[in-house]
């Protein structure tokens, strides 16, 4: 087998990777779905992320969505083989963590170019970017509480980082989605613009990176990042193991009943097992 050539790229069912100059592009292709995460794409993500990484032929890794959204979060069908097979979502825990790590490692600057809406997994792999630019048609939030989850895949880690603790844990714990502009204005993300603007607002920031110091560059994002690395060694095994005690509850069963029948939820799982659970002659 002959060796790879300098514009060979791998290749991937959900993701697609192309190469500009020493610009590298990654792109959740699955367009028809919004980019929702699906089970083969959580597990190609990290395998991307660490090609992406060692690549010697780029200096910037650009973040993206094919179609109208950056990542609608979690593919349906995914999301409601946890609630039936609960194991599934242990076995994804360690795909979880190397997802946050394998972008927490990497030196390059990682710049998200959110053509449109980032929601749950997806909201958290683009404020785990180094820089983000946003149409300003787009939305942006974490609701896994919204289905009865723990946001503990990442979500409770970057976001107290990016607009501090208060209005990080009024966003969390309602899981409300936000405008691009309110993003922008509450400094969640860097830019917002008219989509028609993405594009040449992308390329001009990028293009001034490659213009600079390499080695400058990717050695001040490792010390900006070695407390975010920090936090993230105190908290991912505790927040993927409290994400997985709520993949097995009442509220996330009745979170995903409610989504596929298309009404709002109707929690009180804690209630009820503490009440299927509790002696009546006491």
């Amino acid at each position: 087998m002959s060796s790879p050539t300098r514009e060979w790229l791998p290749t991937f069912e959900t993701l697609l990777l192309t190469r500009k100059g020493r610009l590298l592009t990654i792109t959740f292709n699955l367009p028809d779905t919004m980019n929702a995460v699906t089970a083969t794409m959580h597990a190609e993500l990290p395998e991307a992320i660490v090609f992406a990484s060692n690549d010697p032929h780029s200096d910037v890794i650009v973040l993206t969505g094919a179609g109208k959204a950056f990542s609608a979060g979690g593919d349906m069908a995914h999301i409601q083989s946890h609630a039936a097979n609960p194991s599934q979502f242990d076995e994804e825990v360690r795909q979880a963590k190397r997802i946050v790590f394998a972008i927490l490692d990497m030196e390059k600057p990682l710049i998200c170019r959110m053509n449109g809406h980032a929601v749950g997994l997806g909201a958290t792999l683009a404020l785990f970017c180094d820089v983000i630019f946003a149409a300003d048609s787009a939305r942006i939030g974490d609701p896994h509480v919204a289905i009865g989850l723990v946001a503990g895949d990442g979500g409770a880690l970057i976001w107290p980082q990016r607009i501090g603790i208060c209005l990080a844990k009024e966003f969390l714990l309602t899981g409300e989605l936000l405008t691009a502009p309110r993003a922008k204005e509450i400094g969640l993300i860097n830019h917002c613009m008219p989509l028609d603007e993405l594009d040449a607002a992308v390329e001009a920031f990028c293009n001034r990176l490659l213009a600079g110091a390499t080695d400058a560059i990717r050695w001040t994002k490792v010390l900006l990042n070695m407390e975010l690395k920090r936090i993230a060694t105190a908290m991912m095994d505790t927040g993927l193991a409290y994400e997985g005690i709520t993949v097995r509850s009442a509220d996330y069963a009745e979170g995903i009943a409610s989504l596929r029948e298309k009404r709002k939820p109707v929690f009180g799982g804690a209630a009820r097992d503490l009440a299927s659970h509790s002696n009546p002659e006491e």
